[in-house]
């Protein structure tokens, strides 16, 4: 087992989760960065990062960090951190190949003595059924005997520059209690908010599900009482405003659940939950009310334009927004995109705009060209679909993208009363 003095740091996958981790450690302990994305390491090389989650002083700041595409180039490092995605696939099914991919390519360069720490969002019981078996066959060592794992699940929140890496308390798990002692300490050095040491890797593991899961849950009865509270004509936001006077009311606002954790990893649970006999019918309920919520906003938005006689086929759309979340550019999982196609879906010609989000980004995800700036006077319906604060900052002023005839509907309960025709 290594020591805290000793340890060499390999962050294997560089996204919103691996590249703050990198900055962290680097900034104390020899670190190196790896990404199989090579335009994603040469960003990084010249001190820039396109998520924006990290800043150019950050990286400056992390003198003991490099980046490399080569997996050779991490043979030398002792401890191995796994921050790759976790997504579903097209049946919303747990898609494990990067994590698979990932441990295979640490597994190639493991010692005696090394420890594998995970922190990527999966069921339990993935890191030791899934993980340690292909780290045994690729290393040929033995599990507990030559190497150690740990689980320590990330709870980055993409945007926030509030809670960061630092001072967000960090759970932490490993295979053995010398194991576990070790992730703990490790992360102590760098987590000012302190750890929170689980009993095993399965706990560590549950406890980062279900925190999505409760989050989930929570804005599908929401979005659930929105579609309600429409049909008798009861503004929802009122309404919640209303029993939030009470002390332990949570404050939950309808709207779109897209991103990489609270629209996926429920799915993960689910997976497990059927994998050992037991159907989940509360949290797959609540995924079906929030995976429809794209195609409720579009149907209301039609609604609205039938009742102005304005016709839906070739009529002009502007979506505001394209990001999961506001006031950040990640693209992962974005449910703003069922609009789009529930309106395409109708002919109609929809434009979509976002300052946040890089034009080829968007192309190479979604297929979707966004428009430079929205013109004036152009369109039938606008959709106020992601809050980032320069369109707070328009309020009334988005009006002015609208013909004299047009609906605004705001998504995200963010415009004053005066702006919108409608809010979800």
């Amino acid at each position: 087992m290594q020591t805290i003095e000793n340890a060499r740091i390999a962050i294997i996958g560089l996204g919103y989760v691996g590249l703050p981790l990198a900055a962290e450690f680097g900034k104390q302990i020899d670190t190196i960065g790896y990404d199989v994305n090579k335009s994603r390491i040469a960003e990084l090389t010249k001190g820039k990062d396109s998520t924006l989650e990290t800043s150019d002083e950050e990286l400056a700041a992390a003198k003991n960090l490099k980046f490399t595409t080569e997996s050779s180039d991490l043979e030398n490092y002792n401890v191995y951190i796994i921050t790759v995605p976790t997504p579903i696939n097209e049946y919303k099914l747990p898609d494990l190949s990067p994590l698979m991919s990932a441990s295979a390519i640490v597994g190639k360069v493991l010692s005696k003595g090394d420890i594998v720490i995970y922190e990527s969002t999966v069921y339990p019981g993935a890191t030791e059924d899934d993980c340690i078996p292909v780290l045994e066959k690729q290393s040929g060592l033995k599990f507990n005997r030559d190497f150690y794992v740990g689980y320590s699940p990330e709870r980055i929140n993409p945007g926030d520059k509030e809670h960061r890496v630092t001072n967000i308390l960090k759970v932490t798990s490993g295979s053995t209690e010398e194991a576990a002692d070790f992730v703990d300490a490790l992360y102590n050095t760098i987590i000012t908010a302190g750890t929170h040491k689980a009993s095993s890797i399965k706990v560590a593991e549950a406890s980062k599900v279900i925190e999505n899961t409760q989050r989930d849950l929570n804005i599908a009865l929401v979005n659930e009482l929105a579609i309600i509270f429409n049909r008798m004509n009861i503004d929802t936001l009122d309404v919640l405003e209303a029993a939030g006077t009470k002390w332990n009311f949570l404050n939950f606002r309808p709207g779109l659940v897209g991103g990489h954790c609270i629209g996926v990893d429920p799915y993960y649970l689910t997976h497990k939950a059927q994998s050992v006999g037991y159907y989940p019918e509360v949290i797959l309920a609540g995924r079906r009310i929030n995976d429809g919520m794209g195609s409720y906003i579009t149907e209301q938005v039609v609604k609205m334009m039938t009742r102005k006689r304005i016709h839906v086929v070739d009529a002009n759309i502007l979506v505001l927004g394209l990001t999961f979340k506001e006031n950040c550019p990640d693209l992962r999982n974005t449910r703003v995109i069922d609009i789009v196609h529930e309106f395409t879906a109708y002919h109609s010609n929809v434009d979509v705009y976002d300052p946040w989000v890089n034009s080829n980004a968007a192309k190479e995800e979604y297929d979707i060209n966004l428009i430079s700036e929205p013109e004036k006077d152009k369109y039938d319906a606008i959709i106020l679909a992601v809050a980032h604060k320069e369109f707070i900052e328009l309020g009334t002023k988005l009006r002015g993208y609208g013909k004299q005839n047009h609906i605004l509907f705001d998504v995200k309960n963010v415009l004053p009363k005066a702006a919108y025709d409608a809010r979800l």
